[in-house]
């Protein structure tokens, strides 16, 4: 007879008798399925609460996303966040029809919407839902129960309550890998990711998440320092700084472990604010110096470059004759390539039209931005984004509208395309002097 019992909030279980290529760690392998929905260590007045909670008669939240109806219970739960959901859902529908199978671990689920949208909408084989907080239980099983919890002698869904690196690690031990792992953490909590290289699948996805905006806006240097290993400086473009910040973080703890990483792609949201972005993970180790750099800006000019690791102690700008001036600012190590894959995001857009999450009057603003994700895919743009308002400031004349200075920019033969960060600031290989002239001249015209 398996022996369960509470200790702190967490539920300890000994491994069952299944062959190790289809085990789960010991910590959610339950013999008994009903066990999963309802363990014999809650307490009499807990067990009353679940029932009630279970049957509908809590005063949980009901909601709907993309057709699913779901409750929020008391988890914490943001309507903005579903744009995030939805590119995870497509990047891991993109998955499943790549490689023919999906196992997703939810690490942080919440109230569990984005590990029904997983079993649902992309289809996943089965889903691990943990969340640390165990009042958030019920909530998550109900919403969860609206799936088949088995499948044939599978199951399709488990729901835990351990600490993510708890998780990760004893699947890691237990060789239970998974071609997707979410973890939509709270700060700058980088401590995630080398448990979650262990438990991924070579060539698997990994979903990550900063809501740190004080670290990428320069504004603590040492906590970035600390999280990412990148000492980060005030820079004009700084939520774009927080992404890649973030990648070079798991970059970093990825060439640690013998992984290299790239970005599939990078959403910035002000709400939060929240920087995710969404990783592919394989064995090997990035070239020498390739895009894992320094990005200087000038406070003078406006003007940025990259800078190598060999270069430090050299950084300059040219409207400072090539001298060191004081009025560089430089922020790094950090990601310093693209934020996106064209072809990814390419097939996500084409996805996300086929399922109708696009066109008149549907969340147009998912399709505008897979549109701008795609534009800024363009190589040949560099990092960072110009404000208008700061062309406008340097050249003291009112600030020129966006399609206008598009236009002109293309028509001097300059790469541009819109930001998906900030409505109006464009990404673009303009150097600020020029993008400062043609304003003025159309200002002028």
């Amino acid at each position: 007879m398996t022996s369960l019992f509470f200790h702190n909030k967490i539920l300890s279980l000994p491994p069952p008798a299944i062959p190790p290529h289809r085990s789960l760690p010991s910590l959610t392998s339950i013999p008994n399925p009903r066990q999963d929905y309802l363990p014999r260590c809650f307490l009499p007045n807990r067990v009353q609460t679940l029932f009630r909670e279970i049957n509908g008669d809590s005063n949980s939240n009901h909601e709907t996303e993309r057709g699913l109806d779901f409750e929020t219970g008391t988890s914490f739960f943001r309507h903005e966040s579903a744009i995030g959901r939805d590119l995870g859902v497509l990047a891991a529908s993109i998955y499943k029809r790549s490689k023919g199978s999906l196992r997703v671990l939810d690490a942080m689920c919440g109230c569990g919407i984005r590990s029904l949208r997983y079993l649902v909408q992309a289809e996943a084989d089965f889903v691990w839902a943990n969340d640390a907080n165990e009042d958030y239980r019920s909530t998550i099983l109900s919403n969860l129960s609206r799936e088949a919890r088995i499948s044939g002698d599978e199951r399709r869904w488990v729901v835990t309550h351990f600490d993510a690196n708890r998780v990760m690690t004893e699947c890691y031990l237990q060789r239970d890998f998974f071609d997707l792992i979410d973890i939509d953490s709270f700060g700058s909590d980088s401590s995630f990711f080398r448990s979650a290289y262990d438990s991924l699948k070579i060539d698997g996805l990994l979903y990550i998440t900063s809501t740190d905006g004080f670290s990428s806006g320069g504004h603590r240097p040492h906590n970035s320092l600390a999280s990412y290993g990148a000492y980060i400086r005030p820079m004009p473009y700084a939520n774009e700084i927080g992404l890649r910040m973030l990648i070079g973080g798991a970059l970093r703890d990825a060439a640690v472990l013998g992984y290299c990483v790239s970005p599939l792609f990078s959403y910035f949201s002000y709400h939060g604010p929240v920087f995710r972005v969404m990783l592919q993970v394989n064995r090997g180790k990035l070239p020498k110096n390739r895009y894992y750099g320094f990005i200087s800006y000038c406070t003078q000019c406006g003007n940025s470059q990259a800078c190598s690791w060999d270069e430090l102690g050299q950084i300059n700008c040219p409207c400072n004759n090539r001298e060191v001036s004081r009025s560089v600012v430089v922020s790094g190590p950090l990601w310093t390539g693209p934020l996106h894959c064209a072809t990814f995001v390419t097939e996500m857009l084409n996805l996300a039209e086929q399922w109708g999450w696009t066109g008149a009057g549907k969340a147009t603003d998912l399709a505008k931005l897979l549109n701008h994700m795609i534009d800024e895919s363009d190589p040949v743009l560099p990092f960072g984004y110009i404000k208008l308002d700061e062309i406008a400031k340097r050249a003291k004349i009112n600030s020129p509208s966006l399609r206008t200075m598009i236009t002109s920019l293309r028509k001097e033969g300059y790469a541009v395309s819109r930001s998906h960060i900030a409505s109006n600031a464009i990404k673009t290989n303009c150097p600020m002097t020029m993008c400062i002239q043609i304003a003025r001249e159309l200002q002028l015209s």
